[in-house]
């Protein structure tokens, strides 16, 4: 068959139902066979904004997002919102077409080796040199993408390939497990959090992700340890919830903050350090690190773990909940280790702050109070999407979750122009839920061409 048939079967093989962005010459052999495909073809006003509306997506559904581009100068406006996915943790594909292979050896029109420049903002960036390696490469960019931690892969198609005859049938799509924690690391964890006197646990981005959640609100109640998020991990734990004590990384010297500050032992939970560094809450390493992540913990000179509980973040977390669980019963103790009772205090004082302004009268309004009203507003279920800027700090602090994955900002690679076009991925990803997006006016306007899209898809997202 036509190879960009066979690419777009793969494509749907992988479970793809909609590619978010803007078609050129060099990839129209991909857009006719789209055209005999039950794939959606989301036609955006600007390439970045394509990427934003995937890397959402993806954040979203824990499936790969998928936006396109051509080459040149349609790959370049792609790269924003790649490197965004990229460092927040979301699994994205990037499709971008290339001149015909006869003249990418020499100085050509709109020719650049977009692979190199991709490289470092990638997980995996690779171009097609036969169409019979098409099965491949992308069962291969989506398991690389998808695979713990996730993150964005580019595939780059020049278009003589694409419209040359390939061999082959899209490859079955397996589930890999990921690999569960040493026994070993897991006895020293509970150890650590046995003996602990003042302990916190931090749930970052990992935590809000497959079933960690669950197995961190077990956790919480075993252990009777109040649960700080960082600004990308909120949800993992329930606001209304007694062992929640609400979000960290503002900086300053917050209420939260200063309990951290006091703590002598951090379990770690999925936390990323680009979320928040660690200089701002363990200066000085005085504190044991318990760090449980898909990855081993990162260098740096504030943040020495203890104990690596590396593997699946649920099933590390199962699997320490089980040996409190046994340890008790032998001991005939009673669960939890720590009453909770005894950071009520600090609850409720965070609580009363973060409420302090909901019946103000003020004009012009406080943003306490517009948060506030946002949040009566918006159902568990629905979701908030933050742009970068000013109103992100309040937004951070000011709103709390019920669910993992109800409020998406982008604090890794921190761009502005992620909020708008995100809502409009998360509400392809989500239609019956609301979808509020919350911007600077810069940041807004960076993608507001894209409102047409929104309108022109008849998608009811807001945008504040």
């Amino acid at each position: 068959m036509k190879a960009s048939d066979l690419f777009v079967k793969c494509l749907e093989k992988e479970g793809v139902t909609h590619i978010f962005g803007i078609p050129g010459e060099e990839n129209a052999d991909i857009m006719i066979s789209l055209m005999s495909s039950k794939i959606k073809f989301i036609l955006c006003r600007h390439e970045q904004a394509a990427a934003f509306m995937a890397d959402a997506y993806g954040r979203l559904t824990g499936r790969a997002g998928v936006c396109l581009g051509t080459l040149g100068p349609g790959a370049t406006n792609l790269v924003t919102g790649v490197a965004d996915a990229n460092m927040d943790r979301a699994p994205l594909i990037c499709l971008i077409g290339q001149a015909d292979t006869e003249r990418l050896h020499k100085e050509s029109h709109q020719n650049m080796d977009s692979v190199s420049m991709f490289k470092p903002i990638t997980k995996w960036a690779q171009s097609v040199h036969h169409p019979d390696n098409i099965p491949e490469i992308i069962r291969k960019a989506f398991k690389i993408a998808e695979t713990e931690k996730p993150g964005a892969v580019l595939i780059e198609l020049p278009e003589d390939l694409a419209e040359a005859n390939a061999k082959g049938q899209p490859l079955k799509v397996e589930k890999t497990r990921r690999p569960a924690a040493d026994h070993k690391a897991v006895l020293r964890a509970v150890d650590l959090i046995t003996s602990a006197k003042r302990p916190l646990i931090l749930a970052g981005n990992g935590a809000v992700r497959k079933r960690a959640s669950e197995q961190l609100k077990k956790l919480a109640k075993n252990s009777g340890i109040g649960v700080v998020n960082t600004f990308m991990g909120k949800g993992a734990i329930p606001r209304t919830d007694e062992h929640c004590l609400f979000t960290v990384g503002l900086q300053g010297k917050d209420h939260i903050l200063t309990a951290m500050r006091d703590a002598d032992v951090i379990i770690s939970v999925g936390y990323d350090l680009v979320e928040y560094a660690p200089s701002f809450w363990n200066k000085g390493r005085k504190k044991k690190i318990v760090h449980i992540d898909f990855w081993p913990a990162e260098i740096d000179k504030d943040y020495q773990a203890a104990v690596d509980v590396v593997g699946d973040v649920a099933d590390a977390l199962w699997q320490i909940n089980q040996e409190i669980i046994k340890r008790h019963r032998k001991s005939k103790k009673v669960l939890p280790l720590n009453l909770i009772r005894k950071r009520a205090k600090l609850r409720n004082t965070i609580k009363n702050d973060l409420e302090k302004e909901k019946n103000s009268k003020t004009f012009p309004m406080k943003p306490q109070k517009v948060l506030y009203d946002v949040r009566q507003v918006m159902g568990p279920e629905d979701i908030l999407l933050s742009d970068v800027g000013a109103h992100k700090m309040w937004i951070s602090r000011y709103y709390q979750c019920d669910i993992p994955n109800t409020c998406l900002i982008s604090n890794g690679f921190c761009t502005m122009g992620f909020a708008f076009p995100g809502s409009i991925g998360a509400k392809i990803a989500h239609p019956q839920r609301k979808i509020l997006s919350i911007n600077g006016d810069a940041g807004f306007f960076m993608n507001a061409q894209d409102i047409e899209t929104a309108v022109r898809y008849k998608l009811n997202v807001v945008a504040m």
